[in-house]
């Protein structure tokens, strides 16, 4: 067969050259990942958020720290406001004609502080001649009706508090707790027999001014940090004059064991609610066994207002949920940071209005 004079001048080694189109190729970069690949790509991650959480969360914590100490600064503030109204600093409790037991139920240093942290609207449904127990329900703009006790005040909660929540009886919220306590000074707190108070800037009945805080503002504490929801004794009733205790003997002191509701009650002028002595250090242990469980006490000889012959005396630790110490405000206003390692002897010289203590220059803020 005649073949084409073109194709047949070709040479086998040309012919043997034409080739086909060569398929697509898909390119070594566009392929997908493997599974190995996958799970290393995930552990780098993984390494990588395990590395970055603990700053991520001391960012945080560090902010709470600020956000509680501008809350303290406000107390502070609402301290000097009231004082500047009344001519007096307000009592750790203003008591209530005795109710139909004979108890005497006071209305916190917190309640009349209220209308200087912007809260006059709740403070004026507020009848200080009767026990809180009695006060009325409060309905707020969203139109839900709850007990005044059981409002909760922004000022009074330290954004680290896990429990921000209301204290539940029957059903229905009861109490709101509280991160903030007054100083009560170092153990006695109050005598009901002659209205004697303790060496603290607050008790119950008191109207202290400036000029008794002979110790100086600046070196006085007025306000620190406490944990909500603790563990506390009270009702003791141990009579006499008492010791200042060790930690270790607080559980041997006895009284109605209650497990988790101090500083729960922001209306309560009572120690174990919206007060602190300096009987130990911040943060310090104070830890009893009950039934199998470790708690860490409070401890308070009569609450104020049940008896009218049996002293009160506290051992109720200032405590925080930072690491490493506390925020308290003094007198003047000022907030300050205290390490738990501070000397109990300073510390305890930072609560008393007249001890006439000279604190060391490198303690005197931290």
């Amino acid at each position: 067969m005649l073949c084409s004079v073109p194709v047949c001048r070709l040479s086998f080694r040309q012919a043997a050259a034409i080739t086909p189109p060569s398929r697509p190729t898909v390119s070594r970069d566009a392929r997908a990942f493997t599974l190995i690949e996958l799970l290393v790509v995930m552990v780098i991650i993984a390494m990588l958020v395990t590395l970055l959480l603990p700053a991520v969360q001391k960012v945080r914590e560090n902010a709470r720290v600020v956000s509680c100490s501008n809350n303290l600064k406000q107390i502070g503030l609402a301290i000097a406001g009231f004082e500047a109204k009344h001519g007096y600093y307000p009592p750790s409790s203003k008591f209530t004609p005795p109710d139909a037991n004979g108890d005497v139920n006071g209305w916190s240093a917190h309640a009349l502080l209220l209308p200087y942290l912007e809260q006059n609207e709740l403070f004026v449904n507020i009848d200080f001649e009767r026990s809180y127990e009695e006060a009325g329900d409060i309905r707020t703009a969203d139109g839900v009706v709850r007990r005044l006790s059981a409002m909760r005040i922004p000022t009074y909660i330290c954004p680290s508090e896990p429990r921000d929540e209301a204290r539940i009886s029957e059903g229905q919220p009861e109490d709101y707790p509280l991160n903030y306590a007054v100083n009560l000074g170092t153990w006695f707190v109050y005598d009901p027999r002659t209205g004697r108070g303790g060496n603290g800037v607050f008790y119950p009945g008191a109207r202290l001014k400036p000029s008794q805080i002979v110790d100086g503002l600046s070196y006085t504490l007025g306000v620190a940090e406490v944990k909500a929801w603790n563990a506390y004794y009270r009702n003791a009733a141990l009579s006499g004059s008492l010791s200042v205790p060790a930690a270790s003997e607080i559980c041997t002191l006895g009284g109605d064991f209650k497990p988790s509701s101090g500083h729960t009650e922001w209306v309560d002028g009572r120690a174990h609610q919206t007060g602190f002595t300096t009987t130990f250090g911040p943060n310090a242990k104070v830890a009893c066994e009950i039934n199998g469980a470790t708690y860490d006490v409070d401890w308070s000889n009569q609450q104020e207002g049940k008896s009218t012959t049996v002293a009160t005396y506290a051992a109720v630790t200032a405590r925080s949920h930072h690491a490493g110490g506390l925020n308290a405000v003094f007198m003047d206003g000022s907030v300050r940071w205290f390490a738990n390692d501070i000397p109990l002897g300073v510390w305890r010289a930072f609560s008393t209005r007249d001890g006439h203590d000279v604190i060391p220059s490198h303690l005197q803020g931290q």
